[in-house]
């Protein structure tokens, strides 16, 4: 009998169980932060040492020590303490965190485009088992982190981690690292090809990544984008900056760590572009009179206290240049909620701002299951010709329309339960909005059942300024009248409560048979 195949460990599954045997000195929400600084000083190492052979191999080994010589190359330089073979060889001794700690320092003051990027004191202060930590060393000493520069080792592993985390505590703790599938999606329909890009919540910086990424696969400039960003966690904040400076991706993520709503880093800032995944449904996200003046609803209805969807919505208006786009991330209830929400969104459509709203297909996150939507703003939606990577596009006027796509049944199946767009899938999807943005002779937009409709404001203002693709597509074929979110939030509740009662009666029988002398 033939013998069956051993499936190969991934790279994130390999170092997930290293660092799961941390558990007892280091929460698993740490983990990431542990390995992640250990994968930077290892591919640091790895860039250091490819730079170095390279030198040698063009006669010029006497410049190998000169830093000049990195940097030229965005190459971090490293001092012999700071490299990797010397944390392998200390690997084994009692003191090996603090050099881990020393390493980090150094790299940092050596090289000052990481500057706020790394964790300071972090590893000698955690606890760490030494020979859990060595085992760690050594499963990372394995990785070849040159060997497909295209992957992007660092968002691949924090996101798997998250995901772990999410799975074997139950919490995320609010931490979303959008996919990159979804990110590219984004990119492809808002093309930021040239200007500022802003993201008011960057978590470990993937959107920048992935934008740079699309100006690479289309033959544009890089450095034509400059990048501004916030971010919210002190760790993440760090994760970002080291996240972006690997890539040589100049950027300004602030001063530091801050809230955006209450220590907006970016306060004059117009952006060409924005990409954004903010936080689902964020609640107690300001108190009751604070920020009720704030200049970023200036125009707009104050956004309530209760949820931070519209506060984030109108943060990015705010942010827009005259001709800014923005492609950003929400949970569906932002589409129909009533009150206050509904104010806003009727100021929005009538502002002439929403371009597109794209339902997402479920399960495309790690961290939570829920189907959201893809918002497109656009601040100028007038007829216009525009240069556009070294060609002429030409925009029809469509300020009063709203395009709407659903792609609930769109996706490909990976990891078993999760669903991702194919990249054609991407292409098409953003090559029908296109269609449906410009004039073009050889290519005209349609109405498709069952996939995407252009709505007028008229429209939409008939059926109660609810932004429910659902309310506008034709369904043949499906019951889409039912709001599959809330009939799960509702059936969930069901369920909830049936154990409830089901724990109740196991309680009350104890009780009676406790009562009887009897042991249940």
């Amino acid at each position: 009998m033939a013998k069956k195949a051993i499936k190969e460990k991934s790279i994130e599954e390999t170092l997930w169980e290293s660092a799961n045997k941390l558990r007892g000195s280091v929460e698993p929400s740490e983990y990431k932060h542990v390995v992640l600084s250990l994968i930077f000083l290892k591919y640091a190492h790895d860039r250091f040492t490819e730079r170095r052979n390279e030198l040698v191999a063009e006669g010029k080994e006497a410049f190998a020590d000169q830093p000049v010589f990195y940097n030229a190359k965005n190459v971090f330089y490293l001092n012999e303490a700071s490299r990797w073979d010397y944390i392998m060889e200390n690997a084994k001794q009692n003191d090996i965190a603090i050099k881990i700690d020393q390493a980090l320092a150094t790299v940092e003051k050596d090289n000052p485009t990481l500057k706020g990027a790394l964790p300071s004191n972090y590893y000698s202060g955690l606890g760490l088992d030494r020979s859990k930590l060595a085992a760690l060393l050594d499963e990372i000493n394995k990785i070849d982190t040159l060997k497909d520069p295209e992957n992007d080792l660092i968002g691949r592993v924090y996101e798997y981690f998250l995901a772990k985390f999410a799975i074997a505590e139950g919490k995320g703790k609010g931490e979303y690292y959008t996919p990159k599938t979804i990110v590219n999606l984004i990119a492809e329909m808002i093309q930021p090809y040239q200007g500022k890009i802003y993201d008011p919540c960057c978590g470990s910086g993937g959107m920048f990544v992935q934008s740079m990424k699309f100006i690479e696969a289309h033959h544009g400039n890089k450095r034509n984008i400059s990048v501004y960003g916030q971010e919210y966690t002190n760790t993440t904040y760090k994760l970002a900056k080291m996240n972006l400076a690997i890539r040589g991706i100049a950027n300004n993520l602030g001063e530091q760590a801050a809230d955006t709503f209450k220590n907006d880093q970016h306060k004059e800032l117009k952006a060409d572009f924005i990409m954004a995944n903010p936080p689902f449904n964020q609640k107690a996200w300001r108190e009751d009179n604070e920020l009720k003046d704030d200049p970023r609803w200036h125009g707009y209805t104050v956004p309530p206290t209760s949820n931070a969807n519209y506060g984030w919505i109108l943060n990015i208006v705010s942010k827009l240049s005259a001709n800014g786009t923005a492609g950003f991330l929400l949970a569906n209830g932002a589409l129909s909620g009533d009150g206050t929400e509904l104010e806003i969104r009727r100021q929005l459509l009538q502002n002439h701002l929403v371009e597109a709203i794209v339902i997402l297909p479920r399960n495309m996150f790690y961290s939570t299951d829920i189907s959201v939507t893809l918002w497109i703003l656009n601040k100028n939606k007038r007829a216009r010709t525009v240069e556009q990577n070294g060609r002429l596009v030409k925009y029809r006027n469509r300020e009063d329309e709203v395009l709407f796509i659903d792609l609930r049944q769109w996706g490909e199946p990976f990891e078993k339960k999760y669903i991702q767009f194919s990249p054609e899938q991407i292409r098409q999807i953003a090559d029908n909005f296109h269609h449906w943005q410009c004039e073009s002779h050889e290519q005209t937009y349609q109405n498709v059942p069952e996939y995407c409709y252009s709505a007028t404001l008229n429209e939409i203002e008939q059926k109660g300024w609810s932004l429910v693709p659902s309310k506008y597509i034709e369904f043949k074929n499906r019951d889409e009248q039912i709001d599959f979110d809330t009939r799960m939030r509702e059936l969930q509740s069901e369920l909830s409560e049936l154990l409830k009662q089901e724990e109740e009666s196991k309680q009350e029988l104890k009780a009676l048979f406790d009562k009887l002398g009897y042991s249940l």
